[in-house]
């Protein structure tokens, strides 16, 4: 741990802050996993031959459970991460997880945060929805990324729209642009361009909850899991593909019908919690650009057996949103 530490608070958070994810919400199982060996609380190394890097929604801030600051240092401390994108805050949690592990932070005034044993070296740029900033990895050799955090907009949500609707595609795709995913997606990877053009040299992280399905996911071969629909190319994951950044977790685990990943919910189950219509996706991602980044493996998460809502507030887990994790090596 280093003896100086960067805070970063922005007063424009509110201009990246979204509305917290829909308090009715749909969902399918979602992978437990024990994660690595439990590690004494994480220190600041000098260098970085493999990145960890994780995102994190912590669901109003972990006010949903109890303990919930705990609850989230627990998943931090276990599962060893090098940075996170984390999203609903609640304009403190950012603040106080990096306090607790003597880490780097930037808080928004509400939504997205950042948080790194890494030292930032630069000032949080913001995007629609998103932000981002420079951290330096290795001290040796100046190596440095850009984690850039994001929250999509999230009403209307497609697989709704499919599942329960029925809609056409070209429906549930206008109402993609009608939920702000769309114009959201396309002018972060406006903004990223140049950062993504240069990113063999410094590697770009987006990462968060873009409340969207991949098109990598909804194929003719999960169409049994998407209620009846084969390939969609879900509008976001599209254009930040076309962008030129990688689906971290869909590189470790190319098989969808193998290895789905869903991320949304594991307190969701159903629609209304425990009843109502189940449906099942991933909607958390690290996506990355850089040929320094090696994706080495890539896991979607919860910690415990969570009960589905309304009776979740003793959960272990302090979230709605599974979490992704993805180890990179580095050079």
């Amino acid at each position: 741990m280093s003896a100086k530490r960067r805070v970063f608070l922005s007063a424009t958070g509110a201009a990246v802050a979204l509305a917290a994810t829909a308090a009715v919400a749909v969902a399918g199982p979602v992978a437990k996993s024990d994660g690595p060996p439990e590690s004494p609380k994480p220190g600041k190394p000098a260098a970085a031959s493999e990145l960890r890097v994780m995102t994190l929604n912590l669901w109003h801030g972990g006010a949903k459970v109890d303990d919930g600051l705990a609850k989230q240092l627990a998943v931090i401390e276990k599962h060893r991460p090098d940075v996170v994108g984390l999203q609903e805050t609640s304009g403190h949690s950012a603040k106080e997880i990096a306090e607790e592990l003597g880490w780097d932070h930037w808080q928004s005034d509400a939504d997205l945060g950042i948080i790194s044993r890494f030292p930032f070296t630069s000032e949080v740029e913001t995007s629609q929805a998103a932000a981002g900033v420079r951290i330096r990895i290795d001290e040796a050799t100046g190596q440095e990324v850009e984690l850039w955090t994001a929250h999509l907009g999230y009403d209307p949500y497609g697989p709704y729209d499919a599942c329960f609707d029925g809609m056409a595609v070209e429906d549930i795709f206008q109402r993609e642009a009608q939920s702000g995913r769309t114009p959201q997606a396309e002018a972060i990877a406006k903004d990223l361009a140049p950062k993504i053009a240069a990113a063999d040299e410094t590697p770009v992280l987006l990462v968060g909850d873009f409340n969207t399905p991949s098109h990598l996911d909804w194929t003719e071969a999960t169409k049994d899991s998407h209620c009846g629909y084969g390939q969609v190319d879900w509008p976001v994951t599209k254009i930040f593909e076309g962008a030129g950044l990688k689906d971290s977790f869909r590189e470790a685990n190319p098989d969808p019908a193998a290895v789905p990943g869903n991320t949304w919910s594991p307190v969701y189950p159903k629609h209304e919690g425990s009843t109502g219509v189940a449906a099942q996706d991933r909607i958390d991602f690290i996506d990355y650009a850089g040929d320094k980044l090696t994706v080495k493996d890539s896991v979607s998460f919860v910690e415990g057996d969570p009960k589905p809502v309304p009776d979740q507030a003793g959960n272990v887990w302090p979230t709605d949103h599974a979490a992704v994790l993805t180890t990179f090596t580095v050079g």
